[in-house]
């Protein structure tokens, strides 16, 4: 059930690919949510990102307990070290930006809906209908700013990590994507 250098354990792949196409799902959701100004994803991109820390929260478990993963390639320090700094940035981001957009939207009066369910209700201003009044302005400022910088950062790291499989598998002609496929 654990991983080995040759092979990687069903639970690493499964949380990989899963929390992976999610989050890639949520930073296109965001990126279109902010640039085109479509609010009815809200509802789902919130739904789907607080349901989705339970399954970061698995992942980073699971990489602590499994540890990292041996690199099967022949890169030279400096590659190792980008590729270790992206591993990590990746998994704090899989942590950060959940728990940020929680803190946006919790704290600043929006609630946390998953998919209908008030898991914190909403707090509206009863004398400004469609208004809410935040919990916690500051606390909802600094979400929504760890939110938005820690997106573009996930972004910028998913494609480092993408070009980088693509680079073992095409370039290197090693396992390391092929081992992240189940192959």
């Amino acid at each position: 059930m654990r991983d080995s250098e040759q092979q990687f354990s069903k639970w690493t792949i499964g949380l990989h690919w899963l929390v992976g196409i999610t989050f890639i799902a949520l930073l296109i959701t965001g990126v279109v949510m902010k640039e085109a100004g479509i609010y009815a994803l809200y509802p789902i991109h919130k739904s789907v990102g607080i349901l989705l820390v339970l399954v970061a929260l698995a992942r980073v478990f699971w990489r602590s307990r499994n540890g990292w993963p041996k690199p099967v390639g022949n890169s030279g320090p400096g590659m190792r070290l980008v590729a270790h700094l992206v591993h990590w940035m990746l998994l704090i981001g899989t942590l950060l930006m959940p728990i940020s957009g929680m803190m946006m939207s919790g704290a600043g009066g929006h609630g946390l809906p998953i998919f209908g369910w008030q898991l914190l209700a909403m707090n509206p201003d009863p004398a400004n209908p469609g208004e809410v009044i935040p919990l916690n302005a500051t606390v909802a400022e600094w979400g929504h700013i760890l939110h938005e910088l820690a997106g573009y950062m996930l972004i910028a790291v998913v494609v480092l990590h993408v070009a980088g499989a693509l680079k073992h598998h095409w370039i290197d002609k090693d396992r390391t994507l092929t081992r992240m496929l189940g192959r």
